[in-house]
């Protein structure tokens, strides 16, 4: 049972052939294109970029790569139409699996007509004799050519779109890719036209019909006869394998819905039974429960991932691919890829993505922050006399005003390690401590709460001169246990802080009205922080809500903790 449960699971190097033997495809008919867009130039330079074709895919390196790109990349996608189940298909991934599995049927006449009578009867083709071919002698082979060519393009474009998305430097790329997809096949059938109408006056000349319509350029009848039956040969053996993939996945479902089932349960209280074998992912898609997967459970975007809670015991290890993507989100070992791991008995998983989190965030490895507790220090700033300049200057003035504060709060925090919890109007509460431990939190929280006096002196500077008044603010600073998070809807996700810590800072700040100071810090941050109780000694407040007194430190002015801060320094050297 262990045995088949890794067999079922994608190995890494699977996606990687995939993925080369694409691209070296891709690569094929962009040539292919180019080429034929010479044809707005003359029939002759379409030759000559022909030359070029043949240079680099009729040889036998050329050759065998071209072949077992094509060859393996077909049986990868009937593996992979195989594997997927019948839900969770969005529309691209449908066009894109359709258009796939009908290339050979559309390119088999083109491939026999081409290579094999090439590599057979060694008749010299090119351009003269296929445009002929296309648009005098049988036109539906020209209706054929040019759908190969498109559907070919359009299934390696959603690939390559599949493949990049995923990378930060798509969005900077994205606008130059969509024009080349765009203007490459259009300049492509512009010189197939254009080709094609010299090609009609061409065939009326007798003269240029005997120097280009000979047996060894288009084939002798016998040999056009024996190609169109190993085409039809070949046409039949792709409807076979693919009729062969049809059966084996109605098999599979028959065996599967027959044989053992598991169960899966999610936190919302729904569990689903499917049968063993099955990927929690595609549990969650049989049961139509949201679950992110923007890279569509290929194992590459890590946004399926869940946490195993409950039947640790009852999952295999993951595999090299699985570990990659893991490791490079720094998961913990309870922690899985939901579309790689195939469970072999019942158990109880939390996704830890939102299911419709979005495309752009995930470029910016942005993920949201699960509910943990651990210490923070809390610093909350306001202004003061906000509402006095409301009343007394034009809205968009008072706007201006309070915005450039906030940024120069903003930045103190932001610069020295802490993060912008709340927006509070006129002021905002950040949170130290993410990242590091309580002494080097309180130290960044201190060192903030200096740059924010820094900055805003310098904004006052500015103010005095241009309305000849300051901007007052106080700062309240605390320290705890507290839980942080990520809360909200969708995209519309904030970070917020739950506990007593943050209740503390902002009765901190409102007390600096009471003590007519700048900042108010308690007792627990100058401790932590290292600065000694006798530099500035500490009053008793106590605080709404509070029935215990708290040992705060009140700061007259802001940039008097530069000299606590600089004798904490001296006596640590």
């Amino acid at each position: 049972m262990t045995g088949s449960a890794h067999v079922r699971a994608k190995p890494l190097w699977l996606r990687k052939l995939r993925l080369v033997t694409g691209l070296t495809l891709f690569y094929y008919v962009t040539s292919h294109l180019l080429n034929h867009s010479l044809g707005n130039i003359s029939i002759p330079a379409m030759e000559a970029g022909m030359v070029v074709q043949k240079w680099v895919w009729q040889g036998v390196i050329g050759t065998a790569v071209l072949y077992s790109a094509l060859t393996t990349h077909y049986l990868l996608g009937l593996w992979a139409f195989y594997e997927r189940r019948h839900f969770g298909w969005t529309v691209t991934e449908v066009v894109q699996l359709v258009l796939g599995l009908s290339i050979p049927f559309l390119l088999m006449n083109h491939l026999f007509v081409t290579r094999i009578s090439l590599a057979v009867y060694a008749t010299e083709k090119g351009y003269a004799q296929e445009l002929y071919s296309f648009w005098v002698s049988a036109p539906h082979l020209g209706v054929l050519q040019v759908s190969v060519l498109i559907v070919a393009w359009i299934h390696g474009c959603i690939g390559l779109y599949q493949w990049l998305r995923l990378k930060p430097m798509f969005t900077r790329w994205m606008p130059y890719l969509f024009c080349s997809a765009i203007l490459l096949p259009v300049l492509a059938l512009l010189g197939f036209f254009q080709g094609g109408r010299t090609m009609l006056s061409l065939a009326q000349d007798p003269a240029w019909r005997a120097a280009n319509l000979n047996p060894w350029q288009i084939g002798t009848p016998p040999h056009n006869q024996q190609l169109v039956l190993w085409r039809d040969r070949s046409l039949w053996t792709a409807a076979a394998l693919l009729a062969f993939v049809l059966l084996a996945r109605l098999v599979r479902a028959w065996r599967e819905w027959r044989g053992t089932a598991i169960r899966v349960t999610y936190p919302n209280g729904r569990s689903v039974r499917v049968p063993i074998g099955f990927s929690v992912l595609e549990a969650s898609r049989s049961a139509r429960i949201p679950h992110a997967s923007i890279c569509g459970g290929r194992g590459r975007c890590s946004t399926c991932r869940i946490r195993v809670i409950a039947g640790t015991g009852r999952i295999p290890p993951p595999l090299p691919g699985e570990q990659a993507v893991l490791r490079r989100i720094a998961a913990e070992p309870v922690v899985r890829l939901a579309c790689q791991l195939r469970p072999m008995g019942d158990i109880s998983v939390v996704p830890l993505l939102p299911a419709d989190w979005p495309l752009a965030a995930l470029r910016r490895r942005e993920w949201p922050m699960p509910g943990e507790e651990r210490f923070i220090v809390v610093l909350m700033v306001d202004m003061r006399d906000s509402t006095r300049l409301i009343e007394t200057r034009l809205p968009f003035d008072a706007v201006f005003i309070v915005d450039r504060f906030v940024t120069a709060a903003g930045a103190a925090v932001d610069a020295n390690g802490g993060r912008v919890s709340h927006f509070l109007g006129d002021g905002l509460m950040a949170t130290f401590g993410l990242g590091c431990g309580s002494t080097e939190a309180c130290r960044q929280a201190l060192s903030a709460l200096i740059a924010i006096g820094h900055n805003v002196e310098n904004l006052n500077r500015v103010l005095l001169a241009e309305t000849g008044e300051e901007i007052r603010f106080g700062v309240g600073v605390h320290c705890g246990s507290a839980v942080v998070g990520e809360i909200g809807y969708g995209a519309m996700r904030t970070f917020t802080t739950l506990g007593d810590a943050a209740n503390v800072a902002a009765r901190l700040e409102g007390s600096c009205k009471h003590f007519g100071c700048e900042a108010v810090i308690s007792h627990d941050v100058w401790r932590i922080a290292g600065l000694s109780p006798d530099a500035l000694p500490g009053r008793e407040t106590t605080l709404r809500g509070r029935s215990e007194p708290l040992l705060v430190h009140p700061i007259e002015m802001v940039r008097q903790l530069k000299e606590f801060v600089a004798m904490r320094d001296g006596a640590s050297v």
